[in-house]
């Protein structure tokens, strides 16, 4: 980051507004527009300045484009950065400037209205997909005993550390796990599941969670990125879910680990035209050949019968070989 470009950025009343905003959370440019009482054209004006200066990161998500603040305090107070020092002095800015302190005050009060539009969003859709979510949900086994069962498989080394959450869904996954660690990647397809899970992670600080679209098959993130990864009920629709664990192992540190949780093999082929599933569950054999193509040690697989169909859930560490390989 360089001096210049950050203090010509904030150097407009609205900027600084825009920061102290996405402090707060992750916001699309129609919502802080919608915020900020502003035309959209000129909201996406000020986004490209600060873009530009390096404070905040745009992020296309189908026809939505989502901004968050590429800032954070320094985590080492022996290293000061430029940006770190940005965020202090921004939030200095409102501790003691009465007249932007309640200008910001005024803009926070209004991302309750963002909030509630996104739960009713979320609510609206589960509403029209409803009864093909119940006729799913009425062949699984319930989710409390999956959920711990694949809490204690998972924190049984302690924090999880860096986690990507693939094939986040409503969320609920990253939710659950994001105490346990020290920050989620939720990853979807869908930009209206992330939409949903948005809603759902919203309570979560800025810093601790990241939504992000894109496909299991080419996943855009950087070589051994993660320290765990989670597949919960993603991949039985993989065409071709070899490829997909090597996307898993090629973002996953030495000794880190994976998670799969999915349905053990069954012959119900309605789950193909009804629910779109391209695989009818796994048998341990194939998960655990799966695991080792992929240069994961496989465990002991986990058995969650219940249901009209069994949960299983499957785990590995990803092997100094592989990744030196």
């Amino acid at each position: 980051m360089q001096i210049d470009p950050i203090l010509r950025a904030l150097a407009d009343p609205t900027r600084l507004r825009i920061m102290r905003l996405l402090s707060a959370m992750e916001l699309a440019v129609g919502e802080l527009a919608q915020v900020l009482a502003q035309s959209q054209p000129r909201v996406s004006r000020h986004v490209k300045i600060l873009c530009d200066a390096g404070l905040a990161e745009r992020r296309k998500e189908g026809s939505w484009v989502f901004l968050k603040s590429a800032i954070a305090e320094d985590k080492d107070l022996a290293a000061p950065t430029l940006g770190g020092a940005t965020t202090r002095l921004l939030a200095a800015a409102e501790h003691d400037d009465a007249a932007f302190a309640a200008r910001c005050g005024e803009d926070r009060r209004h991302l309750a209205a963002i909030r509630a539009a996104r739960e009713t969003s979320a609510a609206a859709y589960f509403e029209r997909n409803a009864v093909q979510w119940d006729e799913l949900r009425s062949l699984l086994s319930d989710d409390a005993p999956v959920e711990a069962a694949l809490e204690g498989a998972l924190l049984e080394n302690g924090n999880l550390g860096a986690m990507l959450d693939v094939g986040t869904g409503t969320g609920r996954m990253a939710e659950l796990f994001s105490p346990h660690a020290s920050h989620v990647t939720a990853f979807d397809k869908s930009p209206e599941m992330l939409r949903i899970a948005r809603a759902r992670l919203q309570h979560l600080p800025t810093a601790e969670v990241t939504l992000v679209q894109g496909d299991f098959t080419d996943l855009p993130f950087k070589p051994a990125a993660f320290d765990t990864v989670l597949f919960h009920q993603v991949l039985h629709f993989a065409q071709a879910p070899e490829v997909v664990l090597a996307q898993a192992a090629r973002v996953t540190r030495p000794g880190g680990r994976i998670a799969v949780v999915d349905l053990a093999a069954h012959e119900r082929e309605e789950m193909r035209s009804v629910h779109a599933h391209a695989r009818l569950g796994f048998t341990d054999g194939q998960m655990a050949e799966l695991f080792s193509g992929a240069g994961f040690e496989p465990a002991a697989p986990l058995a969650l019968p219940g249901g009209q169909l069994t949960v299983k859930i499957w785990t590995g560490q990803r092997t100094d070989a592989a990744a030196a390989a």
